[in-house]
């Protein structure tokens, strides 16, 4: 049986694991697969969340999952966020809000639901998801160049997948091209999780900054941008329908099947504003 690495407590300390595995007709040899285990995050000591995830960035995957979910939108409504290993194993992420800030739980709790069971993260319609986030007003744009480079350049900076493979990645890019962070996990919106987490702790804005994912953008990716204020999402492969309607009506720009210098523009088209000074291979 396959088992992450574990440290002397029982505490995760890798995001690979070392397995030995059988190859027909070749025999055994040793391998390396991406870890998944159980993440709890709790808010004001009650836990509101389980996610299965990759062990790393686990503080900025619970703050970004609360962004997300409209439960925080700055740094200065967070007193803190802790991480910690019990006794049984078990990975939490304990988060404590500002003095002053309120939490509506019940609601939160039927938002959560909806997501593990009918996968349209939280959200009952869009109508609601632009209530908790409104759309975007800000009119930056973004070079096609810059663009059609985003999943190159993101490929590039994957050291997990170049380990083991198995897992999604997510980057933030500056409008001229630069990464501002990358983050991987066996779940796509774990990874995007982990980046808005990151941007909110380190009071980064991204309201000029492109998203970009290894995968498809589902209604959730888009959300979880908006809600950042994300302006522009480019993905290697296809969105729903319902991530178009929502990128459209929020006036976001989104990509799909960006590969070898092609893209599919299936909202915003209006921010694509070609520049001299964009930069070239």
């Amino acid at each position: 049986m396959a088992r992450a690495l574990r440290g002397a407590k029982g505490s995760v300390v890798s995001p690979v694991a070392t397995i030995e595995v059988l190859r027909v007709g070749e025999g055994t040899r040793i391998d390396r697969v991406a870890v998944e285990e159980p993440l709890a995050i709790q808010v004001q000591g009650r836990t509101i969340a389980v996610v299965m995830r990759t062990p790393g960035h686990d503080e900025e995957l619970a703050t970004g999952f609360l962004r997300g979910e409209g439960v925080v939108r700055s740094r200065a409504e967070i007193a803190s966020v802790h991480h910690c290993s019990l006794r049984d194993g078990d990975d939490v992420v304990r988060v404590l809000l500002a003095d002053g800030k309120s939490i509506d739980f019940a609601a939160l709790q039927r938002n959560v639901y909806a997501t593990s069971s009918c996968g349209v993260c939280g959200k009952a319609s869009i109508d609601v998801a632009l209530a908790c986030a409104p759309g975007l007003t800000s009119h930056v744009g973004f070079d096609p160049q810059v663009v059609a480079r985003a999943p190159d350049i993101l490929r590039r900076e994957q050291q997990l997948f170049d380990q083991c493979g198995g897992v999604h990645g997510a980057a933030l890019l500056s409008r001229d091209g630069a990464v501002l962070a990358v983050r991987e996990d066996v779940g796509r919106h774990n990874a995007v999780d982990k980046l808005m987490g990151w941007a909110l702790l380190a009071q980064q804005p991204l309201d000029e900054t492109l998203l970009v994912v290894s995968g498809r953008v589902a209604f959730e990716i888009v959300q979880k941008a908006l809600a950042a204020r994300v302006p522009a999402v480019v993905a290697v492969s296809a969105p729903t329908s319902l991530a178009v309607e929502l990128a459209a009506r929020s006036g976001m720009l989104l990509a799909g099947f960006v590969r070898e210098g092609r893209m599919n523009v299936y909202a915003g088209a209006e921010r694509l504003k070609p520049s001299s000074n964009a930069p070239t291979e």
